[in-house]
């Protein structure tokens, strides 16, 4: 006992808190936006007063692919010079239907970047202030590639930004300037923002963690039998107070401090548990502490080992915000390593999910 109070560690239990933007096996996503689109290969030079918007419904098979239709207007517009040296302004609006393969490279992250490619048709109507030939409204094809980012704000909704190229199968994109046209195949490029609406979520996802196996919520774990569980298993000699229990000679644990759920951000019924660590400090201030991050199993080890890491830069930030002084401070993550309860049920877990001081004299 003499020894309790010149040697500390600190065990922080962290709670599952709010939603995150969660991968699902399977979804429907209704997008929509706007987009500025510009002439890329075609007779004339393109010029910059463009406009577009699109909608979309998607169809993700899996984590990885996806299926779009996407329909949309593009407004473009461009000069050309005629004979007489005088230059002309030319306009195409153009609508068009798109069919989509999307390939998603780490659909597990919340910026998680894309591929695609497709077959569209469109419908042009061109205004060059000549008679053009063909006639100015025509319907035609086109191939399309190009690459965007999805971010995950949350399990509904997703930013989307894209880049997309399209080449048409004739070149007569903005009109057939003269009866005779240089190019093969007129293209466009066309750059896009907008949103997806998610909807028809499947199963969550087994490969991306750290989704997997994810059940429960604040409310569903019992913090009030966690808590039992802990005093059940500690020597009623060695308690400190209300808040703080010693499990060996170099460490002693804080029942009831919760993070937000795959964050770092501490929850406001945490605040009183950890004053009583710094009271605890403040009464020793011959003692330095080393905070080592511990997560559950859930989430690869690469993610945990972060996570735990910045978890135990938020309570050195805490300690130092109520007085106590930086330099006898230092922080560590160790992840999902030595678990001191069973990963299987949802309280050994959240007893996993702790931060420990160990004492540096």
């Amino acid at each position: 006992m003499k020894k309790l109070y010149t040697t500390l560690a600190l065990m922080l239990i962290i709670g599952i808190g709010v939603s995150q933007a969660q991968t699902v096996t399977d979804s429907w996503a209704f997008g929509f936006g706007l987009s500025y689109p510009r002439f890329s290969s075609v007779n004339i030079t393109g010029t910059n007063s463009n406009y577009g918007a699109y909608l979309s419904m998607q169809r993700n098979f899996s984590e990885y692919v996806g299926l779009r239709l996407k329909l949309g207007y593009s407004h473009l517009e461009g000069e050309w010079t005629d004979a007489a040296l005088a230059v002309n302004e030319e306009s195409t609006s153009l609508i068009t239907g798109d069919i989509d393969l999307l390939y998603y490279f780490v659909p597990c992250e919340r910026l998680s970047p894309y591929a695609f490619g497709g077959v569209g048709i469109n419908n042009k109507t061109i205004d060059n202030g000549q008679t053009v030939y063909p006639d100015d409204n025509k319907v035609g094809t086109h191939l399309s590639v190009g690459a965007g980012v999805e971010y995950k704000i949350n399990s509904n909704w997703n930013v989307v930004t894209e880049f997309g190229y399209h080449v048409t199968n004739n070149s007569e994109l903005e009109g057939t300037i003269v009866p005779t046209e240089v190019n093969g195949r007129d293209s466009y490029i066309a750059l896009s923002a907008g949103m997806n609406f998610i909807f028809g979520h499947g199963g969550k996802s087994e490969l991306c963690e750290p989704c997997k196996g994810i059940t429960s919520t604040t409310d569903s774990i019992d913090y009030a039998r966690i808590e039992d569980m802990i005093v059940r298993h500690i020597p009623k000699e060695v308690i400190v107070d209300n808040f703080i229990y010693a499990i060996s000679e170099d460490r002693l644990v804080l029942v009831g401090v919760k993070f937000a759920f795959d964050k770092s951000d501490l929850l406001p019924e945490s605040y009183p548990v950890l004053d009583q660590g710094v009271k605890l400090l403040k009464d020793h201030p011959d003692i330095d502490v080393e905070i080592e991050g511990y997560t559950d199993w859930i989430g690869s080890a690469e993610y945990n080992q972060t996570l735990s890491e910045e978890r135990s830069q938020t309570v050195k930030k805490y300690l130092v915000s109520k007085g106590i002084a930086e330099s006898r401070l230092t922080t560590i993550g160790y992840g999902k390593g030595n678990p001191i309860a069973s990963n299987e049920t949802d309280e050994g877990r959240a007893m996993n999910r702790r931060i420990v001081f160990r004492i540096i004299k």
